[in-house]
């Protein structure tokens, strides 16, 4: 047992791993313990939970880690081809065909192929894997030569394949054949308090890359994002840690600040409850367009008392940064997200700090409900405008709060108050 756990603990520092869940330290030893023994694997797990790493550990611990290893996403091959390049073909075979090829079976000879997507194979290349898996041969594509191979497969998929068996879609002899030994990867949000692990660990890395402060989590906002269900699993979660830790550097985040960056899908569950707010990522967006202006304008009054010309590069690359912040502003306005009956409000809300995981049914919920979308494209200073507007009611007119929600400068704020005509409706307030 104190051989297995030195195994599972450096296999993961191997592998850069992270985790003390025990359903994903049982998916670990599973691997570890298959790898030894020449079976074929099917590892079943949903988009992003990070199935791919385990064909590679299986590889690395077996008797062909000296061997080629080569992985193949099976649902990226055309149909048409896809025969061709598993199985190889012969020149003249058909058009296009202007030389032998080698398909995986035989440049794989001796190793390990991985077949990832495996449940996206058309009926008929599956019969001629199910050959390979049971006898070691196959065909050239427009030949007749019987040739032999001996390649250890590990299949993946994020698909119910009990159900695309029933549906017709894939072989059930193939299915047992592949499932000699059978791994499921948890999805993250059966992995417990690795969900915060691992947002440690991104937002450390990218902070220490790119040389930015750390941010803070408050106990709210580690409970939202231990409480969000990550439909995307780790691939979503890096990238949302990472986009806080850019946007939010520094900082020290509250659960409305994390809000801003879990989206809220249809039957998942959201921070609030509520619909995902497009108004507020379009303020949010605005709010970064002036961060970029008074930073163009600080780089030009820095290298003007320093009396050094801006740089092409550095002045285009700002502009070139705020041009697309601004298309993205006006993508937003052009969504049509959802029902005109604003009157649709859902039968359920889920607290996120209640650390309740479990999954909401789509059927919790009378009918899909959004926002709606204004009838007309708003021009950037018809939101501009808004934003201000929006933002000076919230702070009861209040100028210099209203400047620091912005992150701009108050003389900015005047100046955008004259340009509106808005200085009737924030007449003496400070």
């Amino acid at each position: 047992m104190a051989t297995l756990e030195a195994a599972i603990k450096s296999a993961m520092l191997r592998y850069g791993l992270i985790g003390k869940s025990p359903l994903y330290l049982a998916a670990m030893e599973q691997a570890l313990k298959v790898a030894p023994v020449d079976l074929s694997v099917l590892i079943i797990g949903e988009s992003g939970s990070g199935k791919e790493v385990f064909p590679r550990i299986i590889h690395d611990h077996s008797r062909r880690k000296h061997e080629k290893y080569m992985a193949v996403n099976c649902g990226a091959i055309p149909a048409g081809t896809i025969n061709s390049e598993l199985f190889g073909h012969e020149k003249g075979s058909f058009t296009g065909a202007i030389s032998d090829h080698k398909g995986y079976f035989e440049d794989c000879d001796g190793g390990t192929l991985f077949l990832d997507e495996v449940a996206e194979l058309p009926m008929e290349t599956q019969a001629l894997l199910l050959r390979v898996l049971e006898s070691g041969e196959y065909m050239r594509v427009g030949s007749s030569d019987v040739r032999k191979t001996d390649v250890r497969i590990v299949a993946a998929t994020n698909k119910n394949l009990e159900n695309a068996i029933k549906e017709g879609k894939f072989r059930e002899d193939l299915y047992y054949r592949l499932c000699s030994v059978r791994i499921d990867v948890p999805p993250l949000r059966r992995r417990g308090d690795d969900i915060w692990l691992l947002i440690r660990r991104f937002s450390h890395d990218f902070s220490e890359k790119y040389r930015t402060p750390e941010v803070e989590y408050s106990d709210e906002a580690k409970k939202a994002m231990l409480s969000y269900r990550w439909p995307g699993n780790v691939r979503q979660l890096k990238n949302v840690a990472e986009q806080i830790a850019l946007f939010e550097a520094g900082n020290r985040l509250s659960v409305e600040n994390v809000a801003k960056y879990l989206p809220n899908q249809e039957g998942l569950v959201s921070v609030d409850g509520a619909v995902h707010d497009y108004m507020h990522e379009r303020e949010y967006i605005f709010k970064m367009l002036y961060k970029m202006q008074q930073d163009v304008v600080a780089l030009q009054s820095a290298l003007q008392e320093r009396r050094m010309p801006a740089t092409a590069t550095t002045t285009f690359q700002l502009n070139d940064e705020m041009e697309l912040l601004k298309r993205d502003s006006h993508k937003l306005t052009k969504m049509n997200i959802g029902a005109d009956d604003d009157t649709v409000k859902p039968k359920k809300i889920i607290d996120l700090n209640s650390h309740d995981t479990t999954a909401v049914d789509k059927h919790d919920f009378e009918a899909p409900y959004a926002m709606e979308v204004e009838a007309h494209i708003k021009t950037l200073d018809e939101t501009e405008r808004e934003t201000i507007t929006r933002a000076l009611e919230r702070n009861n007119g209040k100028r210099k709060r209203t400047a620091e929600e912005l992150n701009i400068s108050e003389r900015t704020l005047y100046r955008k108050i004259k340009e509106y005509g808005l200085e009737s409706r924030n007449q003496h307030k400070k």
